[in-house]
């Protein structure tokens, strides 16, 4: 089966040492490609690869203390890293339900990906009075393109007869790899990212 997919990602960073956040959304969508090997009792088997396009970053959250002095989101500061990627996944898929029908799959397996572009976007910060985290960070390009890591999640795909398979899946993306150099020598021991994504899939049949 072949077809293709959309969706929304939202995302963040693991750093160490850590930057508070906001979840940034950002796009993905592209081509998907299914191969159904066999089936073991009542579980489908098979192997699912994609080619996408992913829009990832992080939406750093500045703080000031509040009227009654809990600390509260401060709307004049803003910075914002968006990096898009192509994303290829490998997946196992493992479905349950009729052939015709109403099927739970899930889906696990690893991913890598290739930075294509980055931008930043720097409002209301003094530049002169950055701590030693916002130099690590603001206007530093990404010094690894190459991205790795697991993604896993699950789903339901309504199989029809004539018209295809439409399919809605929630998945998470768990990078392996450091899009920021991480040796003894820099600032940060990890600057990884995390992605929940929320897509829709159709596929049609080639063969049966």
């Amino acid at each position: 089966s072949v077809g293709v997919n959309g969706g929304v990602n939202l995302n963040s960073v693991s750093f160490t040492p850590s930057i508070k956040q906001n979840s940034l959304m950002g796009i993905t969508g592209g081509l998907t490609a299914r191969y159904i090997s066999e089936k073991y009792f009542a579980m489908i088997c098979g192997a699912q690869v994609e080619l996408n396009v992913s829009q990832r970053g992080w939406d750093q959250l500045f703080e000031i203390p509040g009227e009654n002095g809990e600390m509260v989101k401060d709307p004049t500061q803003t910075y914002t890293r968006k990096m898009t990627y192509i994303d290829i996944p490998f997946l196992a898929h493992l479905a349950f339900g009729r052939d015709r029908g109403l099927q739970f799959f899930v889906h696990a397996g690893p991913q890598i990906s290739f930075l294509i572009s980055e931008s930043e976007t720097i409002k209301g910060i003094d530049m002169n009075t950055l701590s030693n985290t916002q130099k690590a960070v603001y206007g530093v390009k990404i010094q690894n393109k190459f991205d790795y890591g697991i993604a896993g999640g699950g789903g339901v795909e309504l199989r029809t007869k004539k018209a295809g398979s439409f399919i809605v899946e929630g998945r998470y993306y768990f990078a392996l790899s450091d899009f920021y150099s991480t040796t003894k020598k820099d600032y940060f021991a990890r600057a990884a990212h995390g992605t929940i994504t929320i897509k829709l899939t159709y596929l049609f049949d080639l063969k049966k």
